[in-house]
């Protein structure tokens, strides 16, 4: 018996009854891997599954199929016969229970973004009685699968195929990812990762993204809306568009979006995404993460709705133009010029896999399935909504503003108000965020709710009205700076959130913003720190916290494309805060210059601790210094600029997380 079926993104798979001779030595190998993964065993021995299957295989009233994926083994799957309910030694079956057991190939080889144990998960999904919840399996199980695998797939939502379209929409923005790593030239986008990638449906609304950057992913819609409606009625197949204006889609100038619309027979039907920090992009300090910045002009040059590719064609001579011709121009535009090239490359990833599943499905099915993806995030958040409690919270930073939120919460409804009524007002400096950076972290916190595996997407938001005063510095007007309320004031929105729930203690409640350059080089980096405790587990060590999820430069990389040296980067003993659940200890970074530099930094909770809950103590102050070549000591504040020489060693000690109870 064999059967073979494809779908689309994720390959095909063959099934093939479990041969004693010819399959022994494969199943030997994988009971006896380190890795080996087994799903829905029990607490069977190694040595009991390896005899099991082979008895299966040779009972006629048991099946032991064989599971290929593009040719190669993919998982073993044994089922039974109702009329005989006796197994061969892996447990005792319930009366009545019917069922199957899966045992995984224990490489973990991704298939196009998918682990083997989520794709055995699908193909179990095709056997289960959505009533019991149990596994049904008739005797003629390979026919069945066969059946199940290639039924029509209608419009209309189907749970098994919602569960196949949830991760094959996260794989291509996955793949998307994968080819921006690979041809990008910055560090910052090529090492860092700081990126995202998503798709989004004709409206602009947010799809389905892969596992990046937080306050990324639920900004961009923001940034694909304005493109939509600036150029309604005249998008067409080949253009491509490039935004980061706060005030027209985007969060703070780093962060260019590139996006680019998907078209079927004249149609818009999807339109891709990816946005990267670009580490230079002009404005007052190399680096362009300003400490001081007053205005959104000395942070850099603006991209409002740029025409980036017409007709398939980089307008590069006009972009060049548009990067050195600002007040405070890019010093490195060949290197965003390269950069935008890399995310032009990976949108269109993006879109040949999206044809490719169209041509598989069906346009209107795909394009409905993302309709379902989003319903589905809607009820999933609608679930955990109605076991909320109202709550707020007044979140002090260390300027003194003050981040004033309350949640109210409509059971009946199953949906909640996020009001911001309070916070303080539009701020002199750099630290206002858009109304998009907030909107990023509710959507972040409210997901970070839900335990069920659906991707991050604007359904999530459905739910909640967010009400954000104007004027405010969640919502300033132009032309207010805002290149630190992307990074900093995130993190402080997402930790009164998580205070108004009583979900967790605050992490560092920063990104803890390094950046240094000169005319020639510059660079940026987010420190790790310590995460927050909450009901039933410690924080983590030194991690990136919240909105930020990128990762540090390896130090070999950072030393060959710098001139720098890392003398340390350890965790720092102590600063996590204490309670029956303790808070993640922080981290100490120091490193050393061998040229001069400019360094900025953008760091929070050097005044205000991070807070503790349910008793829990908070985390330990950040602190920043400079020890200079000539062995004097410079304290620095949270928000500085200094001038480094020669030898001289940048000190960055970030935050412990909270504890939680007592």
């Amino acid at each position: 018996m064999s059967t073979t079926h494809t779908t689309a993104g994720i390959g095909t798979f063959t099934v093939r009854a479990l041969d004693p001779l010819q399959d022994a030595e494969l199943l030997h190998g994988w009971v006896t891997h380190p890795k080996a993964a087994f799903w829905m065993m029990g607490d069977a021995k190694l040595e009991d599954v390896e005899r099991a299957y082979m008895e299966i295989a040779a009972d006629e009233h048991h099946h032991a199929l064989l599971g290929l994926h593009d040719g190669e083994p993919a998982f073993l799957m044994e089922t039974y016969d109702p009329a005989h309910r006796e197994l061969v030694g892996l447990y005792e079956p319930e009366p009545g229970d019917v069922g199957m057991h899966f045992l995984v190939a224990p490489t973990g080889t991704p298939i196009h973004g998918f682990t083997r144990a989520v794709i055995t998960a699908v193909m179990a999904h095709l056997f289960a009685d959505p009533a019991t919840r149990r596994v049904v399996v008739e005797p003629d199980v390979g026919n069945k699968a066969v059946h199940a695998l290639n039924a029509a797939v209608g419009t209309e939502v189907d749970p098994v195929m919602l569960g196949v379209f949830n991760n094959l929409f996260m794989a291509i923005a996955e793949q998307m990812g994968v080819r921006l790593e690979n041809t990008a030239h910055s560090v910052n986008i090529k090492e860092r990762l700081d990126f995202s990638c998503a798709l989004f449906d004709s409206e602009g609304n947010l799809i389905a993204n892969a596992p990046h950057i937080p306050v990324h992913l639920g900004s961009m819609g923001e940034s694909i809306k304005e493109v939509l409606r600036r150029n309604e009625g005249a998008l067409r197949p080949g253009d491509v568009y490039a935004v980061n204006d706060p005030y027209h889609g985007g969060t703070h100038l780093p962060d260019v979006t590139v996006i680019t619309p998907v078209f079927d027979g004249g149609e818009l039907r999807f339109l891709v995404a990816s946005r990267g920090h670009h580490a230079e992009i002009g404005g007052i300090t190399p680096g362009s993460m300003p400490a001081f910045s007053r205005t959104i002009e000395e942070e850099g040059v603006l991209f409002d709705n740029w025409l980036l590719v017409r007709d398939g064609r980089l307008r590069e001579a006009e972009t060049r133009e548009l990067l050195t011709g600002a007040a405070h121009p890019s010093r490195d535009p060949d290197t965003n010029l390269a950069d935008l090239r890399a995310q032009i490359a990976a949108n269109e990833k993006g879109i040949a896999e999206l044809r490719r599943v169209s041509e598989e499905f069906g346009p209107d099915v795909v394009q409905a399935y993302m309709g379902h993806v989003r319903a589905n995030a809607e009820e999933s958040v609608r679930r955990i909504v109605a076991g909320l409690n109202d709550g707020s919270y007044a979140y002090e930073t260390d300027s003194g503003a003050v981040i004033r939120v309350a949640v109210t919460v409509d059971r009946e409804a199953r949906g909640a108000v996020v009001d911001f009524a309070g916070t303080s007002p539009q701020q002199p400096g750099n630290a206002n965020a858009p109304r998009s950076v907030v909107m990023a972290a509710v959507l972040y916190v409210f997901r970070t709710l839900v335990d069920d595996d659906i991707p991050l997407n604007s359904g999530c938001l459905e739910p909640l009205e967010v009400r954000v005063p104007p004027g405010s510095m969640l919502a300033p007007r132009y032309p207010a700076a805002t290149v630190a309320g992307n990074v900093e004031t995130s993190q402080a929105v997402t930790g009164a959130l998580y205070a108004a729930l009583g979900v967790q203690a605050e992490g560092s409640g920063t990104m803890n913003n390094v950046t240094f350059g000169n005319d020639r080089v510059q660079y940026y980096e987010t420190v790790a720190s310590g995460s927050g405790a909450g009901e039933g587990f410690d924080g983590a060590d030194a991690v990136q916290t919240h909105m930020t999820n990128s990762r540090l430069t390896d130090p070999e990389v950072l030393e060959w494309r710098y001139p720098v040296r890392v003398d340390a980067f350890s965790v720092r003993e102590g600063s996590g805060g204490t309670g029956r659940w303790s808070g993640g200890r922080g981290a100490e970074r120091r490193i050393r210059f061998l040229q001069p530099m400019t360094v900025a930094l953008l760091t929070g909770h050097r005044r205000v601790p991070p807070y503790g809950m349910a008793g829990g103590g908070p985390g330990a102050l950040g602190e920043n210094l400079v020890e200079r070549a000539d062995g004097r000591s410079e304290p620095l504040a949270g928000v500085d600029t200094v001038e480094m020489g020669p030898g001289d060693v940048l000190v960055v000690r970030t935050p412990g997380g909270g504890g939680y109870g007592c």
